[in-house]
């Protein structure tokens, strides 16, 4: 189960747009695969818990996350085979990491915990807040979306990922995130 969870070589920079739901993440990844004409590795956690909620009206618990990293892994491993320019990663293992202590009292599983920090990424877009809330499925506590934000920074910052904060409109944050892409891509050259 460890390999599942492992993130494998490959000659690409990646990059994670990484915070609390509905702050315009996908949307970004989409923006930015276009961007730079590559892949995007969509978050496995939507696709994992929408067949979930269709089929049984159970939300996520605390047994999906490690089915839910193991499947995010797997498209990202694949997908960073495809190119050797930027992979954009909807989200990561950390991601994961942060929602489990958040929604299950502290508790993270050790292999998730293992590999969220093993894992690395040359560069986190951290999505604020100021994007307006849409509902849906799967989406729950509008209200928390300050603490869950405050969340997603502390673990950055604790586990010293380096990080660009987002704000503002769609064309504001694509233009500053393509910027620190562009800096990483010329200094692979």
């Amino acid at each position: 189960m460890e390999e599942k969870l492992k993130q494998q070589p490959s000659n690409c920079i990646k990059v994670v747009l990484f915070g609390p739901e509905s702050t315009g993440k996908t949307t970004l990844s989409k923006q930015l695969a276009r961007h730079y004409n590559s892949v995007w590795a969509p978050e496995y956690a939507r696709e994992y818990l929408q067949e979930k909620w269709n089929n049984e009206r159970k939300t996520c618990e605390a047994k999906d996350l490690l089915p839910i990293a193991i499947g995010q892994m797997k498209l990202e491993n694949t997908l960073a085979k495809k190119t050797d320019s930027v992979l954009i990663c909807d989200t990561d293992l950390l991601e994961t990491k942060v929602y489990s202590e958040t929604y299950y009292s502290g508790i993270c599983d050790p292999l998730l915990e293992k590999y969220a920090l093993e894992n690395t990424y040359d560069i986190y877009f951290l999505t604020y807040i100021d994007t307006p809330w849409e509902a849906d499925d799967l989406r729950d506590k509008p209200e928390e979306r300050l603490g869950m934000f405050q969340s997603f920074q502390d673990a950055l910052i604790k586990y010293d990922r380096p990080y660009v904060l987002l704000k503002g409109d769609k064309k504001t944050r694509l233009e500053i995130a393509a910027k620190h892409i562009d800096e990483l891509l010329n200094r692979k050259k």
